[in-house]
């Protein structure tokens, strides 16, 4: 079991991510656990509705947030429910951080000494296969453009040159405006993503 932390390490905040963050109210070591990620534990089957109900949802209005966090192949916290304010932590392509399930509890760590008014962040590790669904604005050197996971970088790589070389071939044309990705169209249709 990981030691609890030793004092509040942390602050909620507007970040320049994505309208709010948690930043270290000091400096604070590596391998230090920083905070616990906690919320209401449901079934995977759970997870996927209330996913599925906020995809919907955000259609209609334009927003979403899902917090739910992957705790084993059974279950999953949705961090939404409860005092949770581990679920302000954002996205970061080179993070500072790194979330660890230990013995059924999620905890943040640092992975390198974090001054103090820094924004803490993880990488949220989502699938290649979801990439569009999820771009990033964490603004680091080394940011890919979306939310990735670091190990599937290569094949997102080899997705987006594809597009590239297709959009140059005349098979889609790439609409969308500083900087941003927008949804890809084929003679004239918006190209349908595949539900899983």
């Amino acid at each position: 079991m990981p030691k609890a932390p030793t004092k509040r390490y942390w602050t909620v905040r507007s970040s320049s991510i994505h309208n709010r963050g948690i930043f270290a109210r000091c400096d604070i070591p590596k391998d230090e656990p920083i905070i616990e990620y906690i919320g209401e534990k449901i079934t995977k089957a759970e997870s996927t509705r209330r996913a599925e109900a906020l995809v919907d949802k955000a259609k209609k209005t334009g927003g979403a947030a899902v917090y739910v966090f992957t705790l084993n192949q059974r279950h999953d916290v949705d961090g939404a429910k409860g005092r949770n304010p581990a679920r302000y932590i954002n996205h970061s392509c080179a993070p500072n951080c790194e979330a660890y399930v230990i013995r059924g509890r999620i905890w943040i760590y640092s992975l390198c000494e974090i001054k103090a008014g820094d924004e803490l962040t993880y990488n949220y590790g989502f699938d290649v296969d979801t990439w569009d669904d999820h771009p990033c604005c964490c603004g680091s050197e080394r940011c890919v453009g979306f939310i990735v996971e670091e190990k599937q970088w290569p094949k997102l790589l080899r997705k987006l040159e594809k597009l590239e070389r297709d959009a140059k071939n005349g098979k889609f044309k790439v609409n969308g405006t500083n900087g941003q990705t927008a949804p890809l169209v084929k003679n004239g249709k918006k190209k349908q993503k595949k539900r899983a």
